[in-house]
């Protein structure tokens, strides 16, 4: 599963630590350069951002106390991601939740920066992408959690900028959090492998008793290479970074963020079912995948944000085995085709609700490489957020949720004509 932003979020830190910590050059540095930008904005607000920048910089180079720099750190915020699906519903669950943290986003244009600063005035922007290292290594070190929802289950470079950004601003007694997002896709390749398209298969995952399988994935897994560097990063710097990685099935539901609200391999599904006038099916159809409806699924991110807050440390929460599916419940793809076909049809979109069989490069053709997960099983049981977090899923089923994806996607096909 992809996605396309990164959150980054500064929350109040337990305690002061009395001296200067190790990660501190970063933050003066982070500090410096929002007073630097200030001073070429004019104004008298830009002027008061400017010394209370410069001072505090000041204040720290000249020994005053740490506990002082924190509290006056913790004003200056680090959020990204409100543009994407994932991210901004997550966003806008974290808001509503905690309208006391500081956030900022990292954002790739300002025309989509300014969407987000019509919903989410007070949240600062930073403006660039996931290759620039150099900015999200300095970004990470100032935050305190890291929800990584960009394009995060395959840019290799954000990882490692991210996980060095983490480990050098932080310390054992304030150590950083790294809220990764990966995807079940990981669980499709046997059928990657085996080059088959449409079967059934019985091989369930599970991310609590079955963890290890988990962790043992083949090398060249969809997804893996990023995986392995979160899993790594979580051994190693186990003292100072505290690690999840969550991986989202087929995501549905409309999102809360300002900018992107709708998912992509259902709607994708609807979308093409009303363009032919039939449901697209793959092979014999029979393969399974499992789904989260998105509200649920930010849910998952708020409950681990809040077990970092309160500095909780149970066996498995974080770090190596800290590996998170988070599904509530699983669809045919050839059923939730038919499904599909007569959704469309019930809602006077279609004569009547047919589907025709295709293969996959025909499926690809006419709706891109997302059709291909139509003719794969990614198939696991979320059991750890439930027995740790006692996370509960409770929206409206896939099923429920049909009529409304069909009229979503109707609708966009009227916009476009």
């Amino acid at each position: 599963m992809h996605f396309t932003h990164l959150l980054l979020l500064t929350v109040p830190l337990a305690a002061a630590t009395p001296n200067p910590q190790p990660g501190i050059d970063y933050l003066i540095d982070y500090i410096t350069n929002i007073a630097e930008s200030a001073a070429d904005w004019g104004g008298n607000f830009a002027t008061n951002i400017y010394n209370e920048a410069t001072s505090l910089v000041d204040a720290v180079q000249t020994g005053d106390t740490y506990s002082s720099m924190v509290s006056k750190a913790n004003d200056i915020a680090s959020a990204t991601g409100a543009t994407g699906y994932v991210g901004g519903d997550c966003l806008a669950t974290l808001v509503a939740n905690h309208p006391e943290f500081s956030y900022s986003t990292l954002i790739r244009t300002t025309e989509k920066a300014e969407q987000v600063k019509a919903q989410y005035p007070f949240v600062r922007i930073v403006i660039g992408d996931l290759d620039d290292s150099a900015l999200l290594e300095r970004e990470s070190a100032a935050a305190d959690i890291v929800l990584h929802t960009a394009d995060a289950s395959d840019h290799v470079g954000a990882a490692k900028a991210i996980i060095a950004g983490l480990v050098a601003g932080h310390t054992k007694e304030t150590p950083g959090y790294l809220l990764h997002t990966g995807g079940t896709g990981i669980l499709t390749w046997e059928d990657s492998d085996k080059n088959e398209y449409g079967n059934k298969s019985e091989h369930v995952y599970n991310d609590w008793d079955g963890v290890d399988e988990l962790l043992n994935l083949p090398d060249h897994a969809f997804h893996r290479n990023v995986d392995q560097l979160i899993l790594e990063a979580g051994t190693q710097h186990a003292d100072v970074l505290k690690t999840a990685l969550v991986c989202p099935p087929t995501i549905y539901g409309k999102g809360r963020g300002p900018v992107n609200q709708h998912s992509r391999q259902v709607y994708v599904l609807a979308n093409m079912t009303l363009r032919r006038q039939k449901g697209p099916i793959i092979g014999a159809g029979q393969s399974i995948s499992n789904h989260v409806h998105v509200h649920d699924l930010s849910d998952v991110y708020a409950l681990l944000i809040d077990a970092a807050i309160a500095g909780r440390a149970d066996d498995g929460l974080w770090g190596p085995r800290a590996y998170y599916l988070t599904e509530n419940g699983e669809h045919c793809w050839g059923e939730l085709a038919q499904a599909t076909a007569e959704a469309a049809a019930k809602l006077g979109y279609l004569p009547e609700a047919k589907t025709e069989a295709l293969d996959p490069g025909s499926a690809k053709k006419h709706a891109g490489y997302e059709s291909l997960s139509w003719g794969m099983n990614s198939r696991g049981r979320s059991q750890r957020a439930r027995e740790i977090l006692a996370w509960n899923p409770s929206r409206p089923s896939l099923v429920d949720e049909l009529p409304d994806i069909v009229r979503v996607e109707w609708q966009r096909l009227q916009n476009d004509s």
